[in-house]
């Protein structure tokens, strides 16, 4: 079923063809009906016999399998009509179409080795054992950023190409992650449309340690991709440890200068919160590979509405043979 169905919601279940509802007023005019139709079965009763004989021509022991047959009955017609209006409830479902943007900070800083290797090494493993493992019905494409952004692979279902971008990552200056940001959603808003005509579901991945130092503001960045209604999910990866080591080029018969680089993390947190992404923190390979298996996870599969009218059809049979087998138990009777 389409995800972009928003049916009429009654608790947890949602009615695509809310409209037939109204059939349900049937059931209280029935219940009305039936209440007057008791009433003058006891006042005719009564008027055939004296007060002594009332009660074997109504047996009060009987009155309540009567009431309970009815009302197994009328449940039962309140299920068939439920039925009717094509029920439907939210269920998780395997995405056979969808793109995940990878995003990888290539800064000096992902230079820092407090995370062994250093932490673009281990970043660049994680991410390819993360695109293997994806579904196959999803597309992957990834961006690189420093100080400039660029797409290295448009979302494809080819993972050798992927892997070996990632494989081919190389360190540069300075951190963009609005532009990183920016460049995703022109990946993703470019990307083949679906058999519908629209865009697949999409999301960003974004993995850095720092902060934004070139190009547009994140701020900027975070109201296009709300415009564009395509989450976010942000790792910031590595630890308050790190440091790099800095050549300083005017002077480098002298020993290299030592800078720390502890990992952002306020930040990444704000730009998954404000587009509906998710946030993640990893400071060890390991974290970070698990992290990529909860997104995997994630973007593989999704929510929407799938109908149930046959549970609601089975329940009726089932109250209707019910309701039948009490009567012909009790009463020797059909309802």
């Amino acid at each position: 079923m389409n995800d972009d169905i928003n049916p009429v919601q009654i608790f947890d279940i949602g009615f695509l063809s809310a409209e037939r509802l109204w059939l349900l007023l049937i059931i209280p005019a029935l219940v009305a009906i039936y209440l007057v139709l008791q009433r003058r079965r006891k006042v005719f009763a009564a008027r055939l016999a004296s007060a002594d004989m009332l009660s074997s021509i109504v047996p009060k022991r009987s009155g309540w399998r009567r009431h309970a047959t009815s009302a197994v009955l009328l449940l039962a017609l309140t299920t068939m009509i439920l039925g009717v209006a094509e029920p439907a409830r939210e269920m998780e479902v395997e995405r056979d179409r969808a793109v995940v943007m990878l995003a990888i900070d290539v800064s000096l800083s992902m230079e820092a080795n407090d995370i062994p290797p250093t932490r673009l090494a281990a970043a660049q493993q994680a991410a390819i054992a993360f695109v293997e493992e994806l579904p196959p019905g999803l597309d992957v494409g990834l961006v690189s950023f420093a100080e400039t952004a660029n797409v290295r692979v448009s979302p494809t279902r080819d993972r050798t190409q992927v892997i070996r971008s990632i494989q081919n990552l190389q360190l540069a200056p300075s951190t963009a992650i609005g532009e990183a940001i920016f460049t995703s959603l022109d990946a993703l808003l470019n990307s083949p449309l679906d058999e519908t005509g629209r865009i697949p579901p999409a999301t960003i991945v974004l993995l850095s340690d720092g902060t934004t130092t070139e190009g547009r503001a994140e701020s900027e960045a975070i109201a296009a991709a709300n415009e564009a209604e395509i989450a976010v999910s942000t790792i910031s990866f590595g630890t308050a440890d790190g440091m790099i080591l800095y050549d300083r080029p005017e002077t480098p018969q002298v020993e290299q200068l030592p800078i720390d680089v502890p990992v952002a993390e306020e930040n990444l947190e704000a730009i998954a919160d404000q587009t509906g992404g998710r946030y993640f923190q990893a400071s060890s390979l390991e974290e970070l590979e698990e992290v990529y298996t909860d997104i995997g996870s994630a973007v593989g599969s999704g929510t929407e509405f799938t109908e149930i009218a046959e549970w609601f059809s089975a329940a009726a049979a089932v109250l209707t043979l019910l309701a039948a087998g009490l009567s012909l138990w009790w009463f020797q009777r059909l309802v």
